[in-house]
């Protein structure tokens, strides 16, 4: 794509970055077979290529935001299934997330929808809170016809309530900072011993708490010690809502956390059992390029950034000690297969488990929930959940394992298959606990069957 940039708009590293990007696009369009929110609402500006003139339009003429542009960024869900389907290797999340920091600064949205995303952005990377509102929202839910009729605002509010939990798990012994250390077994003797980091994260050490729990176990179990740092959120959520003051600050914690323990007694790896959380992590070393003081310790915290299956399939599943005939659909979160390609680790890991696993029709196409999208613009959310769940169905799974939070909320809102971490399952065949989704599944069954 040809562009005309001028030379002081091309001093400001962020947009000598996009500019770059923009030049990469062929216009080809073999985004638009692949992006979810074309192929639901049939409009190309809601397609990437789409989206990539009204950024280019917008950055290369210097000009604020305009309703239209926020309207179709709003409904990007930065699933990157267009990064993966790109022949020419466009790197369109550095550019929609520029696009996002841009239309923070020079956008001014209505009021409710300002409120809506501050509202967010003060509560979900903050785990208080975070609990805090979901017991609120336990207490609203009788109320939630109301809510929903509430104007502007409603269909947002009700979506909050709709995919709030009916309870909260109690926090667990591993749910807080401190160090896990390796089992002594005959399994890992004379093994070098191995550290890692892991990632507590915001909204998952409070909705699900024991996929944290499991990972530390079979981690453990294969010789490798496990330290909860300090850290808070990622910065991920913020980020992605363009607000970048408070996704830098965040990020910065967890950077300052993780580079203590390094630095106290060195790490193998950083871990995160979010493939969401481990997207942007990756990414710290672009994002804090140009801070000097924060650039070098960012760029070794993403080469040391490991999903949790990423790690374990490097490390070496041990024999499994459960035998299970179960069928398993792997839902592959798009942040985990688009954003991180990784694709095999985690199915080839069941599959030595000795899980059935079987693969999703439209693997590729997002369930919608991409961080806040699932709130922010729920109709078409509820629309790709549906679509998702029905494609699910159609493999007859006795469970859905999936590597995200913001999947199994998403999708378990759905349907009535238990769906759980794909840790859950390598620490059960491999001497851990049955996970709880399944054993609530047999208790119901066994109950119905009465």
């Amino acid at each position: 794509m040809q562009t005309s940039f001028n030379p002081a708009q091309l001093a400001d590293p962020a947009m000598a970055a996009s500019e770059k990007i923009l030049r990469t696009c062929v216009h080809c369009g073999f985004c638009t077979a692949t992006c979810p929110t074309y192929v639901l609402l049939g409009d190309e500006l809601d397609s990437p290529r789409g989206r990539i003139y009204l950024i280019k339009d917008m950055l290369e003429g210097g000009k604020a935001a305009s309703a239209e542009v926020v309207k179709h960024v709003d409904r990007c869900l930065s699933c990157l299934s267009c990064m993966t389907t790109c022949p020419s290797g466009v790197h369109y999340m550095h550019l929609v997330d520029h696009a996002r920091a841009h239309i923070e600064k020079t956008y001014r949205r209505p009021t409710d929808d300002r409120l809506m995303r501050a509202l967010l952005a003060f509560v979900l990377p903050h785990r208080g809170r975070f609990r805090l509102a979901l017991t609120a929202a336990r207490l609203g839910r009788p109320f939630r016809g109301l809510v929903a009729r509430l104007p502007r605002v409603g269909n947002r509010l009700a979506a909050m309530l709709d995919l709030a939990p009916a309870a909260l798990p109690r926090n667990n012994p591993t749910n807080r900072p401190g160090s896990f250390p390796a089992a002594e077994s005959d399994a890992v003797a004379g093994a070098p011993r191995r550290r890692v980091a892991m990632l507590r994260g915001c909204a998952q050490s409070v909705l699900r708490p024991d996929f944290n729990e499991a990972a530390i176990r079979l981690l453990n179990r294969h010789g490798v010690e496990v330290v909860h740092a300090a850290e808070g959120c990622c910065g991920a959520l913020t980020h992605h809502m363009g607000k970048d003051h408070a996704s830098h600050a965040q990020a910065k914690q967890t950077i300052d956390a993780w580079t203590m323990e390094i630095e106290r007694g060195g790490l193998d790896a950083i871990l995160v059992t979010a493939s969401g959380c481990g997207t942007t992590i990756k990414d710290y070393g672009f994002m804090f390029r140009d801070d000097p003081a924060y650039a070098e310790k960012a760029a070794r915290i993403s080469a040391l950034a490991k999903d949790v299956t990423e790690y374990v399939a490097a490390l070496g599943l041990m024999e499994p000690v459960v035998e299970t005939d179960l069928v398993v659909a792997y839902h592959s979160a798009c942040s985990m297969q688009h954003g991180q390609g990784i694709r095999t680790e985690p199915k080839a890991l069941l599959k030595r488990a000795g899980f059935t696993v079987k693969d999703v029709p439209e693997g590729h196409i997002c369930c919608g929930s991409a961080g806040t999208y699932n709130i922010l613009q729920p109709e078409i959310a509820a629309k790709l959940r549906a679509r998702k769940v029905a494609n699910i169905e159609r493999t007859r799974p006795d469970l859905i394992a999936t590597g995200n939070i913001g999947c199994a909320t998403q999708i378990g809102k759905g349907t009535d298959i238990p769906i759980v971490h794909t840790v859950e399952l390598l620490d059960w065949a491999t001497g851990g606990p049955k996970p709880a989704a399944l054993e609530r599944v047999r208790r119901e069954t066994l109950v119905a069957a009465e």
